[in-house]
């Protein structure tokens, strides 16, 4: 299994699990994370970028990993993703590097797919 399909399948599985709870809170921010992320004043591809950026500054390599798929399947180029990449370290400094190296393998793999 490659790296995007076991971080989907992990995802989607847990996903499932978590809702099964039937929390009524778990539930609202979920659907306020899925709301959040649809077009409005911003376009989806706009909200995308953003939620990449804020992922890599605080360092969850499972929301990076979202936001490059969300990010692929709106269109972004490798161009467009390493400029986000690069704002992203400059605002997060050097202890994002790291995330960086694993986002960067991530984005190689969802090109090669």
């Amino acid at each position: 299994m490659n790296l995007i399909e076991e971080f989907n399948d992990y995802r989607a599985m847990m996903n499932e699990k978590i809702m099964a709870a039937d929390n009524k809170v778990l539930k609202r921010i979920f659907n306020l994370d899925t709301n959040a992320f649809a077009e409005g004043a911003l376009d989806v591809k706009t909200k995308e970028m953003l939620g990449l950026a804020c992922s890599m500054v605080l360092r969850c390599d499972d929301c990076v990993k979202y936001h490059l798929g969300k990010c692929k399947e709106v269109g972004l180029n490798k161009t467009e993703i390493f400029e986000v990449f690069s704002i992203a370290t400059l605002i997060g400094g050097s202890i994002v590097i790291p995330h960086l190296r694993r986002a960067s393998e991530y984005w190689e793999e969802l090109e090669n797919q």
